[in-house]
């Protein structure tokens, strides 16, 4: 006999899931903003300084400058991000 699935319990299984992970990716992104000391600053200064950001990270230049300035800031810290950046360089 086959065994029988339960659809629902998967689904809410993935939900839960799906819940959890974007729960985290708010929290590591206000953490983001307080260990920059962004959080000293306005909503809407904060909410223009991104929309700009977007619109100027479609250069690539632009881009890899703000991708190395990062992986210096979070390797300073002693976050993960410093792991992967020095295989970055090392591989260049």
């Amino acid at each position: 006999m086959r065994k029988v699935r339960d659809y629902d319990a998967e689904l809410k299984a993935l939900a839960d899931k799906a819940k959890k992970l974007k729960a985290r990716k708010v929290e590591q992104l206000g953490a983001l903003v307080v260990a920059t000391g962004a959080d000293a600053l306005d909503l809407e200064v904060i909410a223009g300084m991104l929309r700009q950001g977007v619109q100027e990270a479609k250069l690539d230049s632009v881009k890899e400058s703000w991708r190395a300035d990062g992986a210096t800031f979070l390797g300073k810290r002693g976050r993960k991000g410093r792991r992967k950046a020095g295989s970055d360089q090392s591989g260049t």
